[in-house]
């Protein structure tokens, strides 16, 4: 399947010869949501500045839904929205004004059924006569997204959308752009909030130094990548993980009533079995056992200390 946006071999030096970005390829599918993790100044929002038009790279191509990034400016500017990170509004703009004005700016007619439909979904149609100024962080926040809807694009970048916002608007953030996934629309957000990219995404990309360091699906990734624990509530305390057990990764806690096997995802069920196995021969009963995996956050830390 063509991808519906394709970065390939795009780089970017600035002037003072920091290298933002470094043979970056990426595939974003039509209709996903891809979530871009990645330290501060990684080049998350020097990619997504690219691929909006907004910076030119050194070197590489993009393209959005077949159309050059470059070569066909007007077409690609078109289908994409852009929410950037800054709330950048005129504060005495009325949100419908505002709302409106981003629609014309890019030659398309009038349509307030649109702009009322738009206002409506993201909870803002109470607000339509408010100035900029007079709403709250979360609700200006709302208003750029809204802004960026406003032409109808078919791919809609999310530059830290959720970024100072409380946890509650956060969470129906997460459920407005789902409902915009499901209405047809291609997503890619950039997050510090590893919990986020947990929540909503069906890929993760992760950058560091300017280079991609993997792009996945979010549930393979947490299972080829993650650690499990298997935790074992002991019938009675050890003071120390008997030898016959040594080949096994094992650590005592709880004053020795709690044996915990760290293993990875990927490992053979079958080590499980000998370990239970060998517990009952080395005497070693245990009333309760559960598992644990890693989170993402877990993972994400793991992949951004590792060399880029």
């Amino acid at each position: 399947m063509t991808p519906f946006v394709s970065v390939s071999r795009l780089s970017k030096t600035y002037a003072s010869g920091f290298k933002a970005l470094i043979d970056v390829d990426l595939a974003i599918r039509r209709g996903e949501i891809l979530a871009l993790l990645g330290p501060n100044g990684a080049g998350k929002t020097t990619l997504i500045s690219v691929i909006c038009g907004i910076v030119t790279p050194t070197s590489g191509s993009v393209t959005v839904d077949g159309h050059d990034i470059i070569t066909d400016y007007r077409k690609t500017r078109s289908i994409i929205g852009l929410v950037p990170q800054e709330l950048t509004t005129d504060a005495f703009e009325t949100v419908w004004d505002t709302v409106s004005f981003s629609r014309g700016l890019f030659g398309y007619p009038a349509n307030p059924a649109h702009i009322e439909k738009i206002l409506r979904d993201l909870s803002l149609w109470d607000k339509k006569g408010a100035r900029i100024k007079e709403l709250s962080g979360g609700m200006k926040r709302r208003v750029m997204i809204a802004k960026a809807l406003s032409h109808e694009p078919s791919v809609l970048f999310l530059d830290e959308p959720t970024a100072g916002v409380d946890v509650t608007l956060r969470k129906d953030m997460w459920g407005l752009i789902r409902d915009l996934r499901a209405s047809g629309a291609t997503i890619i957000l950039t997050t510090h909030y590893i919990e986020e990219a947990e929540a909503i995404a069906d890929r993760i990309g992760v950058i560091n130094k300017g280079r991609i360091v993997l792009v996945e699906e979010k549930v393979a990734l947490m299972q080829k990548l993650g650690k499990k624990q298997l935790i074992m509530e002991l019938q009675a305390p050890l003071s120390a993980v008997p030898q016959a057990l040594a080949a096994y990764p094992l650590g005592l806690s709880a004053g020795g009533s709690c044996l915990t096997y760290t293993y990875d995802a990927r490992e053979d069920e079958s080590r499980i079995s000998a370990l239970l196995r060998d517990l009952g021969a080395a005497g070693v009963h245990f009333t309760d056992l559960k598992t644990e995996q890693s989170s993402l956050e877990d993972i994400f830390v793991t992949l951004v200390e590792e060399p880029a």
